[in-house]
């Protein structure tokens, strides 16, 4: 999701709830960039990587629908 900046700053600053998801998607992008840098993930770790990925994208989509409902 490529949002220009000014919308950002527009959207982050007038709506608490994408506000809200936007930290969140951040927050686990940042920890599956951290899992990434790993060699080797053992099997729990792999399904949380996963887990992280699939909310991620639910996240995402969230905040396209609220993009897309206020222009």
């Amino acid at each position: 999701m490529d949002i220009e900046k000014g919308v950002l700053e527009k959207i982050l600053s007038s709506s608490v709830e994408f506000k809200r998801l936007y930290e969140q998607h951040t927050e686990l992008k940042h920890k599956v960039e951290d899992m990434n840098k790993s060699k080797f993930l053992s099997a729990d770790q792999e399904l949380e990587k996963k887990q992280h990925q699939k909310q991620k994208l639910i996240l995402k989509d969230k905040m396209e629908t609220i993009l897309h409902q206020d222009t």
